[in-house]
């Protein structure tokens, strides 16, 4: 089978993406420096014949050329992601998030090797649709605002995947990630399930920002990662964007009340204003809601698990990690 790198491959997706392309015998390089990644995300592969974990950053272009020369299929997953962490760190975000994309869409392009980019609904800013098809408008806020740094370096870099398609015929596909959730997913960065999930374990208020109207969609990260390999495998993706993730909205403030009465129906909810958690220049999305006609056209399916299913999965996760 074919040789593939996963960067950020010992993050919460990549370590999923890993373990699906081991059990499709494929050879799999990781390349992860672990700041935002787990090394326990991999401890269960860490022996397997056909994996290597090279620990290193993408912007460390000697670690990042020595991954990819080996390589025929690449999985570009490692980023500056979480909302908080954007907040609070605009600079890392940018940096990390343009320079290694382009250092390593010439690298492919020089060894003519399939690239996946992982993309982000962050792009799409605040665009006021309804649901939102890849070809929609991107509406992000001002500069002064850091939270659109994160959605405006992950826009460049899809230019940059097309533009290299383009130019160099590079079989590209972009996958723009939609709230996708599951197990080893953790609240560091203001991932909000496993937030909740933990506050109510802990016998904790919910701590939910604003009023809770804000609207979005949870895809489970198993069905995400099985639209990334069958979008590789299929000739017809390349050149394109993907949205993937779920198309099932819930507002936060349901998801809250929803985690509560699978977990402790005793805990209330605590509402704080975002200048609590991000600060005074923080600017929220109110509805983001994908639309994957273009998806389930190309593949044939889309995820479709419902929220349930999908909270009882990290629920019973975090508590046989807490017990562990």
């Amino acid at each position: 089978m074919g040789r593939c790198l996963v960067t950020g491959g010992a993050g919460f997706i990549g370590s999923h993406l890993v373990e699906r392309l081991l059990s499709l015998d494929h050879e799999v390089t990781v390349l992860d420096d672990l700041s935002t990644g787990r090394k326990n995300n991999l401890a269960q592969l860490a022996t397997h014949p056909r994996l290597q974990i090279r620990h290193g950053s993408i912007t460390d272009p000697m670690a990042l050329s020595e991954a990819v020369l080996g390589s025929e299929i690449i999985y570009h997953l490692a980023a500056a992601v979480g909302v908080k962490l954007v907040a609070d760190d605009p600079v890392r975000t940018i940096e990390t998030n343009i320079y290694p994309t382009e250092a390593l869409l010439r690298l492919a392009a020089q060894g003519k090797k399939k690239v996946f980019l992982a993309s982000t609904s962050e792009v799409f800013g605040k665009n006021p649709k309804e649901k939102w098809t890849e070809e929609d408008d991107l509406v992000l806020g001002s500069t002064s605002r850091p939270r659109w740094a994160y959605g405006c370096s992950k826009a460049i870099d899809e230019f940059l995947a097309l533009a290299y398609h383009r130019k160099f015929q590079l079989p590209v596909v972009i996958g723009r990630f939609f709230n996708v959730v599951g197990p080893r997913q953790v609240g560091h960065y203001g991932m909000v399930i496993p937030r909740f999930v933990d506050q109510a374990l802990d016998g904790k208020p919910l701590q939910v920002y604003d009023d809770g109207g804000q609207v979005r969609c949870f895809g489970h990260v198993q069905e995400v990662v099985e639209c990334i390999v069958t979008l590789m495998n299929t000739p017809a993706a390349f050149g394109a964007v993907y949205n993937i993730g779920s198309d099932q909205p819930v507002s936060i403030k349901q998801l809250a009340e929803e985690i509560i009465r699978r977990v402790n129906p005793a805990v209330p909810i605590e509402y704080l204003p975002y200048s609590a958690a991000y600060g005074d220049d923080f600017e929220d999305v109110r509805r983001r809601v994908p639309d994957l006609t273009r998806l389930e056209r190309t593949i044939g399916f889309k995820p479709h698990l419902p929220l349930g299913r999908i909270l009882d999965d990290i629920i019973a996760w975090k508590k046989a990690e807490r017990n562990g």
